[in-house]
Parts: C-alpha cells; sequence; structure tokens
C-alpha cells in the first residue's frame, strides 16, 4: 500500500506539483510584499483596491436597507435591518437571474440596469439607502460609488464595462418611474463577507473576508496611514482592502501548473485561482491525472479511460476522494485495482493538501498586515464563504491546520473562523447602513 502512495507523490515531485513546493512561511513573506507594494504607487501582482468603508462605528438599530447581490449566476433583492446587533432580519427577498448570463446573447448597458430596477420594484420604496454586493472587479470611489473593471463568470454584457454602477441604476429607476433619491455604496462580495462579521455580536480585533469558491478572494482591514497610493486620508482611521488576491501570480507553479493555464483563456494571470479554486479544481486534476497516464503510473484498462475524459467536473472529483470504493463514481467504477485506486487518490488528494497550504498562506498574510490577533480573547475574525471551501474533502480543515499551526506556533498570532448564511447581503446591509 504504502508503495502505491509513494507511487502518486514520486509522480508529483518529479513535475514540481508537491505539496512541500509551497513553504508556509515563504509564500506568506511574497503574498506580504505585494501587498505593501500594492498599496503604494508601486506595480504589483495585488491589485489592492481601496473600498473606503471602514468599520469603526457601530451598525444603526432598526433602520431598513437595501440590499442588492449580484453574483455569478444568480441576482439577489432584499431589505435588511438589525433589530439587535447580531441579528439581521431579512424580509422581501427575491432571487433572479444574473442579466446577461445563460443561454441569452450580449445584453446592452440600459438593459442590463433596467431589469435590475425590475427587481427592485418590492423593495424600493422601503429605504433611501442601498448597498450594492458587485462581485466583479470595481474600482471603487470616495463617494462609495463604483466602475466595473471587467466581468468574469461569463456575464456577457461588453457595454456595461467602464461604467459607474450606481448612477446608471438610479437613471433605470428613474425611466421605471420608481424613487431614484437614494444613497448607494458598491462593495465586492469578499468586502461583504468582512462586514458580515462585523455584524456579530461578538466584537473582534479585526476582520477578514476570505472567498473560496469558483473563484477566490481576500480583503482585510488597513490602516490609511499605510496607503500610500491616496492622498488626503484620515490617517488616524483604517478601510477595508480589496486585495483581489485570485489574480496573484508569483507562486511558482509546477511543470503540468504550466501547462493546465496555457490551456486557459489568460495563462499569465491568476496563478492562485487556478492553482486553488473551484473553477479550475477539476480540470487541473484532469490534465494531472492524464500525465499520470501517459506516465504509466494506472493500469492499460485505467489509462484508456482517462485519456477520453473531456472534464473532471469537482462534484464528481470530491465524491471520489470521499468515497474512493463507490463503483457508482466515475472515477470509482473504473478502479479495479488497489493500485488504480491508492494512486489515483493519492494524486488527487495531494492537490487539494497543496491548495490548502497556499489558502493558508494568503489568509497568514492577511491577518499579519493587520497588525492584530496578538491577544488570544480578542482573536482576527476570518468570515469564510464559498462551496469549495466547504464541500471540498479536507480543504477547510487542513487549511485551518495549517494557518493555526503557522500563525499560532510561529507568529503567535489568533483567528477565529466564522461561517454566516447570506453574508454577501449582511454585509451589503452594514455597507449601506454605515456609508
Amino acid at each position: 500500500m504504502n508503495k502505491h502512495i509513494n507511487t502518486g507523490k514520486e509522480f508529483l515531485r518529479t513535475y514540481n506539483m508537491n505539496p512541500e513546493n509551497f513553504d508556509i512561511d515563504e509564500s506568506t513573506t511574497l503574498f506580504l510584499n505585494e501587498m505593501e507594494k500594492g498599496l503604494s504607487s508601486t506595480e504589483s501582482a495585488l491589485m489592492m483596491i481601496p473600498t473606503y468603508i471602514e468599520t469603526e462605528a457601530d451598525i444603526p438599530l432598526g433602520e431598513p436597507v437595501i440590499v442588492l447581490d449580484a453574483g455569478g449566476t444568480n441576482f439577489r433583492t432584499a431589505t435588511v435591518r438589525f433589530d439587535k446587533p447580531g441579528v439581521p432580519i431579512i424580509t422581501k427577498y427575491h432571487k433572479f437571474p444574473m442579466p446577461g448570463t445563460g443561454n441569452e446573447g450580449n445584453v446592452s448597458r440600459q438593459d442590463f440596469f433596467d431589469r435590475i430596477a425590475t427587481f427592485m420594484e418590492e423593495s424600493v420604496s422601503e429605504s433611501k439607502k442601498i448597498g450594492f454586493c458587485f462581485s466583479y472587479p470595481t474600482e471603487i470611489y470616495p463617494t462609495g460609488e463604483g466602475k466595473l473593471l471587467h466581468f468574469t463568470k461569463e456575464v456577457k454584457a461588453p457595454e456595461v464595462v467602464g461604467s459607474l454602477i450606481g448612477k446608471n441604476l438610479l437613471s433605470s429607476l428613474h425611466r421605471a418611474g420608481m424613487d431614484n433619491k437614494k444613497d448607494i455604496v458598491i462593495l465586492n462580495d469578499t468586502v461583504a463577507t468582512l462586514l458580515a462579521g462585523k455584524a456579530q455580536e461578538k466584537k473582534y480585533s479585526s476582520y477578514i473576508g476570505f472567498i473560496l469558491g469558483t473563484g477566490t478572494n481576500c480583503s482585510y482591514n488597513e490602516k490609511n496611514s499605510n496607503i500610500g497610493k491616496l492622498h488626503n486620508l484620515d490617517p488616524n482611521r483604517g478601510q477595508v482592502i480589496n486585495t483581489e488576491s485570485g489574480r496573484f501570480s508569483l507562486f511558482k507553479g509546477g511543470i503540468l501548473d504550466e501547462e493546465f493555464a496555457a490551456t486557459t483563456d489568460k495563462p499569465l494571470e491568476g496563478k492562485m485561482e487556478k492553482m486553488v479554486s473551484g473553477a479550475y479544481q477539476g480540470s487541473l486534476a484532469l490534465h494531472v491525472l492524464k500525465r499520470a497516464a501517459n506516465d504509466g503510473l494506472f493500469s492499460d484498462t485505467l489509462k484508456t479511460e482517462i485519456l477520453t475524459f473531456k472534464a473532471l467536473e469537482p462534484v464528481i472529483m470530491d465524491g471520489f476522494l470521499n468515497q474512493p470504493g463507490n463503483i457508482h463514481n466515475p472515477l470509482g467504477k473504473l478502479c479495479n485495482t488497489d493500485s488504480d485506486r491508492i494512486i489515483l487518490f493519492t494524486i488527487m488528494d495531494q492537490l487539494i493538501e497543496r491548495a490548502a497550504r497556499l489558502a493558508a498562506a494568503e489568509l497568514s498574510a492577511m491577518v499579519l498586515k493587520t497588525g492584530k490577533g496578538d491577544d488570544p480573547t480578542f482573536p482576527v475574525c476570518i468570515v469564510a464563504d464559498g462551496t469549495t471551501y466547504y464541500k471540498t474533502r479536507e480543504l477547510k480543515f487542513r487549511t485551518e491546520f495549517y494557518l493555526k499551526e503557522y500563525l499560532e506556533n510561529t507568529k503567535h498570532r489568533y483567528v477565529e473562523f466564522c461561517h454566516l448564511n447570506d453574508a454577501p447581503l449582511i454585509g451589503a446591509a452594514v455597507a449601506g447602513l454605515l456609508h
């Protein structure tokens, strides 16, 4: 049995794909260096987008706010208020297809925002404040306005790129005959996730928003005095920074990472995302498995089948890792020998192990950059969201294990993970109320 495990691990080492290639301390330092560069005017591998959203103030109680959440597939609307700390009351909740997704063709800018206006028919009269969680790379202005930099997640609305989101939505509300005298604040889903932590009754020394789903990203609290690329900020205050960490590309991956990246639309961008996120998890694993098949690691039967696979869905991969002996799983039913099953399992399991180490390094950098968490009675709160993080076998456990081992034992910093339902909606409400 150990022989088969070693075969899988040695194969990964041959192509520099083994988890040990990523030392957490070195990877954390690399992240921190780029964070510092991104906060100044220096070109950086991290965008480090200022949000002008502060977290020091208390959340007003009893005041309703309209919340909008533009995600990858769905668009959600609701009204939120906080009757007491940590208890959001969500009403008038509705879910719609995200404009520009599915089988429809490109939608125009006006049509995109007009549809959003119609989604708001029931909630538009509930408040003068809107918190809009817009889950795409967006330049944020001090007024709370945001300009879309580019779409991701296959949204087909090219005319919206470069547009001011709040201004165009207010114009659509006006065209629809609705109240458009609104105060809108635009924020990213990772920032909203962080702010959801702020809405809890328990108080922490600082907050981090962490997304690991289809993509990955982090946000954290930063001192204004450290943001060299912005001027006229109060140095005694702070704000949330959206790092856009999924775009990080300075990690030196393995040979098969480079080969796989070459098959994607943007080979040189987002190496971090390609190594850890759900959008690429199955595709990267399949690329690695096909190389293993060609290198003779599997029986002839399994080799033939693996080489004919067109795609490997993460749910199939995860199903096999959870129940390798399940013959109803497309991978499980192909493993007729112990060696096939163990080597197949080992290779995919080690890719998850590697993703956990990278995620731990990413989060360690965020925690250290806050300068908080040295008091174990007031740890840093990490609000984690994303199906990949919670559903992928062992990913959550291993990430938190490495994070605790490194931060507590080496850096003497303390964290607490939180999982909150409807985090983007709650965080958007906090932003709308505090703006």
